[in-house]
């Protein structure tokens, strides 16, 4: 064994920088293992992303539903809430576009991702009357409907908490207001559900409606909600009436979905055709006395899975079929109108 004195100076200094790439290969590794460790963390924890539309019209991403928010001199106007555990998150995001309080949230379903956060967000407003004795919070505003859906006594009490009803309602297939623009609610009958609201900021140019369009799915159809497939495509001509494209038909008028991308009117026809000509395939496949499993396995929605199809998830391309198939049978017991009959958006 050589002693340690004998051992060339070269070999020592090449020893130690050996020793010296180790520890910091080593401290290295644990520094990456812990940023992965927060990145990890970071990625599983949600956030709510914030878009300007165009405008006084912003889109936020990330809180169950997409809320939309109109920011005007004095106040703001949600569309939607979003889920409860997002609220704190959502009230962020709007205290970095404005200092005014929220004055009306707009619910346009009463699905949980989309009134979860209306008491929480309704706290943190403030309804302007300009009269003594004014609401402390916001006003929760949502089609009659929808009110006498999540009130129903189920036998064990409401099917929804008090604390997320709407606290006014509209009867008529209008609602006005104005907040620096005008803003129109407008009821379509029985499309997603039957307490569905589309609410239109005119000068902004923007169209929020809620689950009645979805462009990264097929039209979730709620059947025990009220909703129908032919509703559905009423709805979907409604909103199209009321679109204007720029040159090229881009541009112009912007349509905030339920989930998804903002749109613009091409994108908006192309989902209205595709649900057409589904609906019309189906209505086919009914007249020739086809069973839902038949339905099916003739894939009626093929060409357009790659767009609009899942087969995992809260709605899924099986549940669109099931939902149209089940909804046009009605016809049979002359329950719905006749697949192709002129609806009121197509004349």
């Amino acid at each position: 064994m050589t002693p340690v004195n004998d051992v060339p100076a070269s070999k020592k200094i090449a020893c130690a920088i050996f020793l010296l790439a180790l520890a910091f290969t080593s401290a290295f590794a644990k520094r990456a293992d812990a940023q992965r460790e927060h990145a990890d963390g970071a990625s599983e924890k949600p956030e709510v992303h914030l878009f300007h539309v165009q405008g006084r019209v912003y889109m936020l991403v990330g809180a169950g539903a997409n809320i939309t928010a109109q920011v005007g001199d004095d106040a703001i106007i949600l569309v939607d809430a979003g889920t409860a555990h997002m609220s704190e998150q959502v009230l962020a995001a709007l205290g970095s576009l404005s200092r005014n309080p929220i004055e009306f949230i707009f619910n346009t379903s009463g699905d949980e991702d989309h009134i979860g956060g209306n008491s929480t967000l309704a706290k943190a407003g403030h309804f302007i009357s300009g009269l003594p004795g004014e609401e402390t919070e916001a006003s929760v505003v949502a089609h009659l409907a929808l009110l006498d859906r999540l009130s129903a006594n189920t036998g064990k009490g409401p099917a929804v908490p008090s604390d997320l009803w709407p606290t006014d309602t509209y009867d008529n297939d209008k609602w006005e207001l104005f907040n620096d623009e005008p803003v129109i609610v407008e009821h379509p009958h029985a499309a997603h559900s039957d307490g569905d609201s589309i609410v239109f900021f005119r000068r902004s140019d923007v169209i929020s409606t809620g689950d009645i369009f979805t462009p990264r799915l097929y039209p979730m159809i709620e059947l025990d909600k009220g909703g129908t497939i032919n509703g559905e495509i009423d709805a979907l001509n409604r909103i199209i009436d009321m679109m204007v494209p720029q040159e090229n038909e881009e541009g112009g008028t912007y349509v905030i979905p339920g989930h998804g991308r903002a749109c613009d009117r091409t994108d908006f026809v192309n989902y209205r055709d595709m649900v057409t000509i589904v609906r019309d395939r189906i209505a086919d496949l009914i007249s020739k006395g086809k069973t839902l499993e038949q339905v099916k396995a003739a894939k009626p929605t093929l060409d357009y899975d790659g767009i609009y199809g899942a087969d995992t998830g809260p709605w899924t391309t099986d549940m669109f079929i099931t939902a149209v198939y089940n909804d046009l049978s009605k016809q049979k017991s002359g329950q719905a109108r006749k697949p192709g009959a002129q609806s009121k958006g197509d004349e």
